[in-house]
């Protein structure tokens, strides 16, 4: 066996991912049933019996192309006389183009009836532009009655015909001729020609007919009158430059690439003048030809009701602009985007054609229909017959309204699976609503950013999911989208689902932001020790929700009105410590108004703020913005698989306490009576007093109602700036355990 690395074969574009595969399978069918091909790095290799002169001369010497014909369409060469493609191939004598001859004799027995209804229309269309007629007779003649009625009913019959057209080439074809059929197009239930994305609208772009140009690409290569097909003094230097990779001296001008090449497709920008020609090695043209015959539709009997063309495509999905650095709402065109499989790992032809025959991508029992699920289910499932990575190309309308395959990156198969993963299972139905919100015509600007910004944050997280800050930056989004869902946009996405106690672990950095976060974000009233966690939880003060809803008696009124956040939501994502200052303000009020003389805020089990965390806090050493930016989203975990989980925070690595001022404001503070059954009565004053800055007077307070339940200190007063008696303030709102609540009492009163 020779080794080749295919020096014009690579990854991208897609041309050249096509042009590998196209070699492969030549080589296979035609020469060598043994060879191989695989990725390596950045180039394809192969492995055959064939030298690297007898590959070339194999290519201009014994290559048999594969008939592609498309009668289905215009510009395929059937519906013109002396048609430059179609035309020298079939009076060709060589022997190497009689499967061509005869797929092209086929096809004109099908095509007698359609092709005389076309010559019809042609001939209607015809009489308007006659010369011996003056510009305004020919206006005249187009609207008159008698031509517009032979015009309708001429095309009435052309389309009747075309659209019985495809499934009766479908049952009369065989071979090689109908392989290609399948990959340019997919029947539905009901007969109706569906068309996926790589090859255009059934084997064309606009006015582009591949089979065509691949035709006329072939005259450019061999001598289609000659007795052996000879091939041309240029053709070798052609197959040397698409094959190796080696320089060649130029390539034809003004020649269609299509798609699949956009770097090569000319238009605007595309030279140092202000517009270029395409340019085109014929024989990159033919041999990405004959690779696209792999994504030959085999899945057409899984093509449900409920399915698109995309889904009856290998490696298909719906488009989705988020995952590539110029991703945008605008890139999310109908014909989707497809992620083509890398392999580092010989394989046959035989295995790599079972591999797109298969080629679906599942994630659990439902198959992936956007990128953001292909990528969840690579790296939580991992992928069958060795591939490692997935190049992902997404058909864009690019350069005006050219659609070009446009890649967006390489996605890699990890060597582990990520449990953590499945966390995202939590988003699926959410994301879908908050997707449709966002891609409506009257939704916000911040919106639509927010929603694509989420995705990006998900598509990294799923490629590093053992990085904690990548799943908080996913739950700040989170919280993010939720505050513009307050102001009216988005709301019937609803509100972010309810999250498993795995995205703690998940998301867990061991920072003191995310420890403080987790305990404001669960505390609530009154611990229930059947329920395992507090009653009455904040999350209503951040989102008016009703049950797993929004509130929907709260929207004042119009389909996009703020939401009626009422007086009880008083979390507004300002800034953390207005934030945490506003909920103990909203909570004093309400324990008044059910006769509690204590702050109603109880932490949750293994979810209390520890004394160390708070001493970071009060020094100004966390940032309390983010921190509360992490709490609003963690108030959407489930209350009741938190309490049953055994998940526990990572703890601090020190212990210290904070300062004795603040200890005593904090034991004045409790939503609990002390250990000895003393009450400390809660007195709005300090809270009001740390809030204008005044640290002192705040602290004479707490000391005396700390005094009358019996705690002695011989503290007498705490001196701080304005700053930081609000933060003092802000630090109420982390909750404590009874056992912190303890080792306060004994660092004030050590005779307690």
């Amino acid at each position: 066996m020779n080794i080749h690395p295919l020096g014009g074969c690579s990854p991208v574009p897609l041309a050249y991912y096509l042009k590998a595969l196209g070699i492969l399978r030549i080589i296979a069918q035609q020469i060598d049933p043994q060879v191989r091909g695989w990725w390596d790095g950045e180039r394809f290799a192969l492995a055959t019996s064939l030298s690297r002169d007898e590959l070339i001369d194999f290519f201009l010497r014994d290559y048999k192309p594969t008939p592609f014909v498309s009668p289905w369409n215009r510009g395929s060469g059937f519906y013109k006389k002396n048609d430059p493609g179609l035309g020298p191939l079939q009076t060709s004598s060589s022997p190497r183009f009689a499967v061509y001859r005869r797929a092209i004799d086929e096809a004109w027995k099908q095509l007698d009836a359609l092709s005389a209804a076309d010559r019809a229309v042609r001939a209607i269309k015809g009489e308007s532009k006659g010369r011996h007629l003056s510009r305004s007779q020919r206006i005249e003649f187009r609207a008159s009655a008698e031509y517009k009625g032979r015009l309708s009913e001429a095309e009435r019959e052309f389309k009747r015909l075309k659209a019985e057209f495809i499934p009766r080439l479908r049952l009369a074809w065989r071979g090689p001729h109908r392989e290609w059929m399948d990959a340019a197009m997919v029947l539905d239930e009901g007969g109706t020609a569906k068309y996926p994305a790589l090859l255009g609208t059934g084997g064309s772009d606009g006015r582009l007919d591949f089979t065509n140009n691949f035709m006329q690409r072939l005259g450019d290569l061999f001598d289609l009158s000659s007795a052996g097909g000879d091939p041309k003094a240029s053709a070798r230097e052609w197959f040397n430059g698409a094959i190796w990779g080696a320089p060649i001296a130029g390539c034809q001008i003004g020649k269609a690439v299509g798609q699949y090449l956009p770097g090569m497709a000319g238009g605007a920008n595309s030279t140092n003048g202000p517009k270029g020609d395409s340019l085109l090695n014929p024989a990159d043209f033919i041999l990405m030809m004959e690779g696209t015959l792999l994504f030959s539709a085999h899945t057409t009997r899984r093509l449900g009701i409920s399915e698109t063309s995309r889904a009856a495509a290998p490696f298909a999905v719906n488009a989705y602009g988020a995952g590539f650095m110029s991703g945008s709402v605008a890139d999310e065109s109908a014909r989707g985007e497809q992620w083509m499989p890398l392999w580092f790992q010989p394989v046959t032809f035989g295995e790599l054609n079972r591999l797109f025959a298969e080629g679906r991508m599942q994630l659990g029992p439902k198959p992936a229909r956007e990128p953001l699920d292909v990528a969840r289910a690579v790296v939580r499932l991992g992928t069958a017959r060795g591939i490692e990575a997935f190049e992902r190309f997404g058909y864009i309308e690019r350069n005006g309204q050219s659609n070009l395959a446009v890649p967006l990156g390489r996605f890699r198969v990890p060597d582990k699976i990520a449990p953590s993963l499945a966390c995202i299972d939590d988003l699926d139905t959410w994301l879908q609503r908050l997707r449709r919100s966002a891609r409506k015509n009257n939704a916000s600007a911040g919106l639509r950013n927010m929603e694509q910004r989420l995705g990006e944050a998900l598509f990294a997280v799923i490629q590093h999911p053992d990085e904690p800050l990548r799943w908080q930056t996913v739950l700040a989004l989170m919280a993010e989208t939720e505050g513009i869902m307050i102001t009216g946009q988005g709301v019937e996405a609803g509100p972010a689902p309810d999250l498993r106690p795995e995205w703690v672990s998940a998301a867990d950095d061991g920072s003191p932001e995310f420890r403080l976060a987790l305990s404001f974000a669960l505390q609530g009233w009154k611990y229930d020790k059947t329920r395992g966690m507090p009653t009455d939880l904040i999350r209503r003060h951040w989102v008016p929700i009703k049950g797993r809803g929004f509130n929907k008696s709260a929207v004042t009124d119009g389909k996009n009105a703020a939401l009626g956040v009422g007086p009880g939501v008083v979390i507004r994502g300002r800034s953390g410590l207005e934030d945490a200052i506003s909920l103990l303000k909203r909570r004093i009020i309400e324990g008044r108004q059910k006769g509690e003389n204590r702050l109603p805020l109880e932490a949750a089990h293994r979810a209390a703020a520890s004394p160390t965390d708070l001493a970071a806090l009060l020094a100004g050493e966390v940032d309390l913005d983010r921190t509360v930016l992490l709490a609003r989203a963690l108030m959407a975990l489930d209350s009741k698989k938190w309490a049953k989980s055994f998940l526990s925070l990572r703890t601090p690595p020190t212990r210290i306490q904070p300062d004795e001022g603040w200890i005593a404001i904090r034991l004045a503070m409790l939503p609990w009576a002390l250990p000895d059954g003393s009450e400390i009565g809660l007195d709005p004053a300090i809270l009001r007093r740390l809030e204008s800055g005044d640290s002192t007077y705040a602290v004479e307070i707490a000391v005396r109602r700390l005094g009358a339940a019996g705690i002695r200190s011989t503290l007498r007063a705490a001196i701080v700036p304005p700053d930081t008696a609000r933060r003092w303030a802000a630090a109420i709102a982390f909750p404590i355990t009874k056992r912190t609540a303890t080792e306060f009492v004994n660092l004030l009163d050590p005779n307690s």
